[in-house]
């Protein structure tokens, strides 16, 4: 088959657009390291674009019709958006799904402590990495303390250029025979990715020390909370140790009033530090962190604002979790969508009942839009080619996903897959189809399959990228407008449903 490689097709208008699209996806990517920060994001485009919270319109008896636009936000990690059509819901929706966690290194728990002069934080890996990429290189901290007052407290230091940024050390090759003699998956172990946060002793002298407890003089309330910290220290064991470690805990409670005790309850995340950057002398990439599965994520809300006239609702779900097997209450395995489409009924003059979501969930159609593997002609054996992603070649549709023998995965419909192909080729739509590596070496999984146990019509299509889990991604600049025009077409086009 002949692929259409999309920059030869673009008019100087749509050569235009596909560069300020680009410009806005690279700002909405910085801004949106964490499932938090995305959300965040999103609501705040969102509701400029008037989309509405459910829950108000809920507590006011609201009632909806055509043209509304509803957004249902779940524990500030996950969101589902509506955009009401002119047939009643239990026909069915148009929906785009994706999700907006990335890999990355999460803090533990009870993460501070020192050694050897460095005070570290403990962390343990999220979703599939080399953990050899994330040694040597600039990172950030990202995320939240919730404090037992119910206080939230952000925290995001590393990106302004002014901010400390962190790391996870590496051995020097002088020293490095052992190591460089073992297979990739053992040159770091998941326990070596502990993150140096300093290296300064906090040191008050004896007379400061006498005259802050005395006076409670000209210390910031972070030296005295290590003073403190300290004190209970020496109590409890008899010795003082960890200087390092305690003016750690100075600065985090002078800058945001956090204890220690507080990291039982925080969410910090670990990313590579810095912005998204054009890739190549022609700008025809962009080199970021987070792409999986952001590059869908947002084209996927960008297409339902844009959308106009649904005859079918148009829906937006964009959820956390999937990097570890949509688990969990924000994961695409959780009710929340279901619940929200049912209270989304319940505001509409047909009103709710279990069969007409039932109705609606099966009647529906999905593009579960999630990434692709970029052909790398580096790692060129690790691909069957015809049946391979190519950067600039388009929206990337996967039949099936899955592993060997498409193990968990789900797999498309010939009906449903030439109801897309009619409406994309009909608006000019440039896609491509591809697999996830070769038979037996490739494999990976999606929300997919979980939406098409509703008995809906679901199938993969999202963006090709290159270096895919490494801290910096790779992806085309055309294939992201493609898979925004493309998802506009598939949700005022497909009107599709079993027979």
């Amino acid at each position: 088959m002949n692929r259409k490689n999309v920059w030869t097709t673009y008019s100087q208008a749509q050569l235009k657009a596909c560069d300020k699209f680009a410009e806005d996806y690279k700002k909405f990517l910085d801004n949106s390291k964490t499932e938090r920060e995305a959300i965040d994001e999103i609501v705040n485009e969102i509701e400029a674009a008037g989309y509405r919270e459910l829950n108000t319109l809920i507590g006011g008896g609201t009632k909806l019709k055509k043209g509304d636009k509803v957004y249902s936000v779940w524990m500030n990690k996950s969101i589902a958006m509506f955009q009401l059509g002119s047939e009643p819901l239990e026909a069915g929706l148009n929906i785009l799904g994706a999700h907006i966690d990335s890999p990355r290194l999460d803090v533990k728990q009870n993460p501070l402590y020192e050694d050897g002069g460095f005070a570290y934080l403990d962390t343990h890996y999220y979703g599939g990495i080399k953990k050899y990429q994330y040694v040597a290189m600039p990172l950030a901290i990202h995320g939240v303390f919730v404090k037992k007052d119910g206080t939230t407290v952000q925290l995001n230091v590393g990106e302004d250029e002014d901010d400390p940024v962190f790391f996870v050390s590496d051995l020097l090759i002088h020293l490095a025979q052992d190591q460089m003699s073992k297979k990739a998956s053992e040159v770091v172990s998941g326990e070596a990715l502990d993150l140096i946060v300093g290296n300064r002793p906090f040191v008050i002298e004896s007379k400061e020390k006498e005259k802050a407890e005395k006076e409670n003089a000209k210390l910031s309330e972070g030296e005295k909370y290590a003073l403190k910290a300290e004190k209970e220290e020496k109590a409890e064991s008899g010795k003082v140790s960890g200087a390092v470690r305690r003016g750690i805990l100075a600065i985090l409670h002078d800058l945001y009033g956090v204890e220690e005790e507080d990291f039982i309850s925080a969410e910090l995340e670990i990313v590579p530090a810095g912005k998204s950057r054009d890739a190549g002398f022609d700008r025809s990439m962009i080199l970021g962190y987070g792409h999986d599965d952001r590059v869908c994520a947002f084209p996927s809300m960008r297409a339902l604002l844009e959308a106009k006239n649904l005859k079918r609702t148009g829906c937006c779900i964009l959820v956390d979790k999937e990097e570890i097997g949509s688990v969990g209450a924000t994961g695409m395995r959780s009710r929340f969508f279901e619940n929200a489409l049912a209270e989304l009924m319940n505001l509409t003059k047909e009103g709710y009942n279990d069969l007409a979501l039932r109705r609606c969930l099966a009647n529906s159609c999905m593009l579960s839009s999630d990434v692709n593997a970029g052909f790398d002609p580096t790692y060129a054996s690790c691909f069957e080619k015809k049946n391979a992603s190519f950067l600039g070649q388009g929206l990337v549709f996967s039949k099936f996903t899955g592993s060997r023998g498409k193990s968990g995965s789900n797999d498309a419909n010939a009906e449903f897959i030439a109801e897309i192909r009619r409406a994309f080729d009909q608006d000019g739509i440039v896609y491509q189809t591809a697999e996830l590596g070769k038979v037996d070496v490739g494999g990976g999984g999606t929300i997919a399959y979980i939406l098409a146990l509703y008995g809906m019509n679901v199938i993969d299509a999202g963006v090709a990228v290159l270096n895919m889990h490494a801290p910096w991604e790779a992806i085309s600049k055309a294939d992201l407008f493609e898979a925004k025009r493309g998802y506009v077409s598939f949700l005022q086009n497909i009107d599709f449903r079993n027979e």
